[in-house]
């Protein structure tokens, strides 16, 4: 589509200010985008590029100024509005949660019209994951994708809303040529039916190869908007840092370098085998290929956190890689391409992050010494130009660059260093700041450092390393020695091995059904259905037991009073679970049970009529739903965490009950006793009513948009916000679904006991919680199945039960308990083997040999 500039803009911005703090972000922004039009913004790090782009998508409000989309003001701008209006974003950070399967991302920013999930809506999908170059089935989880994979599912979920308006935050900075290649055609093809798209980039060849207009921030404000083919790259460098630029690359070595460091001699591990390979002190050796070829797994098995096998010499010594700690003990340092999730400790200050690796310099007797701890931090920031307000500042309030800069402190903080592995060390660093690492990387190796790069990047190993190594299908495909390497030259030989590398691939046979069926074992295995599978057999197993050493088990008194324990237990455990699946917990069902149980002491007795008796249900429910609506809203205020929220209800409500029972009294009607503990062959109906309500609820969390909601809320907070999910609204509403199903238990519980006793519930908090961890429910959020707790809530009971039959003392009923849960923990943990939670373990792995 050709664009003129007679169009109105489809999307712009007017004189937007923001701050943070005393810290302008934004200073009196103009930016507008045209119909048809790929309209690059750049800036440094910091610039205010992605602080402006979060405005355009509803993620922040803008403290001046005004927002046009397709010709009309829009105020309180929201996530979910732009949705509804066409706009789209690519986020630098992936706006995906984890714990869900692509396909439940996918829905929640799929048209309406293809929201089911149908044939034509199958097709679709599939199509829409191709076009991009994403091939890994719709059922996987989200967790188990690699960097690449997540950044072609963003790009797809954006694309698949049909946007009028395309924002692309560093849409490539984790994707390799052939990704590049097909985004770019996908963007070309948009921009020619109208869309409007913002393409956000620190590779100015990108700006050059795809943009029409060019648009540049610097320190928040704007510096002008040019087109492209009437502005030089050193005209846009000059206004993006201000200043004449200097040479990007350091030189150099010339000549002959130290000895060998590292001897690398037929390595094979995850996706790469037999690598041959050494590196000499001094030297930057590159590692390149195209993304996914094993580069990253080599490094990662070099620095001990993935097995392998082969032989690794350092200086000359054989080295035994068992884990991280050997690796960093032998003088082997690791920097994360993904520096947020596997680098930083976003919680601590940049000192801490800086000095965490060498904190035995600066201790005595297990004590930290603060004031040497900090010069050597100030003195590695001042040569690393580092920008910071304080060393005690969080690291999160750094720009991409600098924490890059916090990794690096870290390492040279190290005296130990022999071997520097940098994965993708520029990913996501703007022009300037990109110029600064390549010189660190040089000041390392010049040090007497072995330094090993990978870098998808081909101009970045044409002009920083002195060696590059090209990898591809996991094997060493070629070699370049400094005199060799040239751009093209690398190039060349990641094409040429690439499809040398398919054709072996095309004449090799597989056995992808085979592969297909075990896959889907595995994914049931380590699916939220798993642990039910386990609890159900567990069941069976102990009530076999028990019936063939005491057949009253199942006699029909004892069924009786236990189908009524369960359904009691399961209506509390449940509601638990909605709030354990935001990634909070509950702690005031157990006295809200009591309390329900205390108020049916005052309404349901025999002296009441009718309508007492159902005015006073009425109480119970309205009481249960407030009390989980100011629980939702202590934790949504933040200035609670879930703990602290939820123990002041647990101790209000205890209070409230003993005030008003301070000794057991008040007997419940026979009439309403009756009623509640009512059923058909002597199954309650009560326990009827909650596995109807378990199957129905369970259907709703994968196949409803609440379910969705739900869990994607407790998986990534801010990206069920950026999916439009209003993670504050359904929070709160998990703490009143909670306590709703807290009130419905101590109805059960007042029908049980028949007295109003205030002591009753308060047991109920930890035995639901232990009933949702048994059932699979993950106590960081995000997974569950309402199922599982059911079974759990029956494995418990039937527990406490058999141990009467079994002659057991009471101590074993909870010997049992704790064996079972820490038994349940540790399959589940191995069961998601792998998988998010594996993947999230191995962040703190790899955290640590930082």
């Amino acid at each position: 589509m050709t664009v003129n500039d007679t169009m109105k803009p489809t999307l712009r911005l007017t004189n937007v200010s923001k701050r943070f703090g005393g810290v302008a972000a934004l200073d009196n922004v103009t930016f507008e985008v045209l119909p048809g039009e790929i309209h690059a913004l750049l800036g440094e790090n910091g610039a205010g590029k992605s602080t402006l782009m979060a405005i355009s998508a509803g993620s922040l409000q803008p403290d001046e100024g005004s927002i046009e989309v397709l010709g009309r003001v829009v105020e309180n701008l929201n996530p979910l509005m732009t949705h509804r209006m066409g706009i789209s974003i690519v986020y630098q950070h992936p706006a995906l949660a984890p714990d869900l399967t692509v396909y439940e991302n996918l829905a929640m920013a799929l048209p309406d019209h293809v929201r089911r999930y149908d044939s034509a809506t199958k097709e679709f999908v599939a199509q829409q994951l191709l076009d991009v170059g994403f091939h890994t089935s719709i059922f996987e989880r989200v967790s188990d994708l690699t960097v690449v994979e997540r950044q072609l599912l963003e790009i797809a979920k954006a694309l698949m809303a049909q946007p009028k308006v395309l924002i692309l935050d560093e849409p490539t900075a984790a994707l390799g040529a052939r990704e590049t290649d097909m985004l770019f055609e996908r963007v070309r093809s948009l921009a020619a039916q109208g869309v409007s798209i913002v393409y956000i980039t620190h590779r100015l060849v990108e700006v050059r190869a795809i943009c029409d207009t060019v648009s540049i921030l610097r320190d928040g404000e704007g510096k002008g908007s040019f087109k492209v083919s009437e502005i030089s790259d050193t005209e846009i460098l000059q206004r993006i840092v201000g200043a004449n630029v200097t040479q990007e690359f350091p030189p150099k070595h010339e000549g002959a370098t130290g000895n060998k460091v590292l001897e690398v001699h037929g390595l094979s591990g995850r996706d790469f085998r037999d690598i041959h390979f050494d590196a000499l002190a001094g030297e930057i050796v590159g590692i390149g290929g195209i993304v996914g070829n094993g580069q990253s797994q080599l490094l990662r098995a070099l620095a001990g956190v993935e097995r392998s096998s082969g032989q690794v010499l350092l200086n000359g010594h054989a080295q035994r890689l068992r884990n991280s700690s050997s690796a960093l003990q032998s003088g082997i340092v690791y920097l994360s391409p993904d520096r947020l999730n596997e680098g930083l400790f976003t919680s601590m200050s940049i000192r801490e992050n800086s000095a965490i690796s060498s904190i035995k310099m600066f201790s005595r007797a297990g004590v930290v010494s603060r004031r040497p701890e900090a010069s050597a931090v100030k003195a590695e920031g001042a040569q690393l130009a580092l920008k910071a307000k304080s060393i005690e500042s969080n690291v999160l309030s750094l720009s991409g660059g600098n924490q890059q800069k916090v990794l690096f402190a870290r390492a040279l903080l190290n005296p130990n260093m022999k071997v520097l592995l940098a994965d993708e060390p520029t990913q996501g660093v703007d022009v300037g700041a990109r110029a600064e690492i390549y010189k660190i990387l040089r000041r390392i190796a010049d040090s007497g450092v072995a330094v090993i790069v990978v870098s998808s990047d081909v101009r970045e190993l044409n002009g920083l390393c002195d060696r590059v190594v090209v990898m591809s299908s996991g094997k060493k495909a070629h070699e370049f020695a400094t005199d060799e390497i040239t751009q093209e030259g690398i190039t060349r030989a990641i094409l040429t091995a690439t499809k040398h590398d398919e054709e072996v691939a095309a004449v090799e046979t597989k056995e992808p059904h085979s592969r297909g069926a075990g896959a889907m074992v595995k994914r049931f295995i380590r699916g939220d259905f798993g642990a039910s599978l386990v609890l159900a057999v567990l069941v069976a197993a102990i009530g076999t037991y028990t019936y063939i050493h005491s057949p009253r088990f199942l006699g029909h008194f004892n069924l009786n009073g236990l189908f009524l324990l369960i359904a009691e237990l399961g209506f509390i455990a449940v509601g638990q679970s909605f709030v354990i699946m935001t990634g909070g917990i509950d702690l005031s069902v157990g006295p809200l049970a009591g309390l329900t149980a205390v108020i049916g002491s005052v309404f349901e007795t025999n002296a009441k009529d009718p309508s007492s008796i159902i005015w006073g249900f009425v109480i119970m429910v309205v009481v249960a739903l407030v009390v989980g609506f100011l629980n939702g809203l202590l934790v949504l205020s933040k200035i609670f965490t879930p703990v602290a929220a939820t123990l002041v209800s647990y101790i209000g409500l205890q209070g409230v009950s003993l005030l008003i029972r301070p000794q057991p009294a008040g007997y419940i009607s026979y009439s309403v006793m009756n009623f509640i503990q009512g059923g058909i062959l002597n199954v309650p109906y009560a326990l009827i009513v909650l596995v109807v309500l378990a199957i129905v609820l369970d259907y709703g969390l994968r196949r409803r948009s609440w379910g969705r909601r739900l869990r994607a809320t407790g998986s990534e907070y801010l990206a069920a916000y950026r999916l439009g999910a209003k993670p504050g609204v359904t929070l709160v509403r998990a703490y009143m679904a909670s306590s709703l199903f807290a009130c419905f238990g101590g109805m059960m519980l007042m029908a049980q006991i028949g007295v109003g006793d205030a002591t009753q519930g308060v047991s109920f908090t930890l035995t639901a919680v232990t009933a949702v961890v048994l059932g699979g429910t993950s106590v960081f959020g995000g997974r569950g199945t309402f199922i599982g707790v059911v079974l759990g809530s029956i494995l418990i009971t039937e527990l406490f039960n058999v141990a009467t039959f079994l002659g057991l003392s009471e101590s074993y009923q909870y010997w049992f308990q704790g064996a079972l849960i820490f038994v349940a923990v540790g399959v589940y943990a191995y069961a998601r083997k792998n998988s998010g939670g594996a993947q999230r373990s191995f962040r703190r792995r790899l955290k640590a040999i930082s």
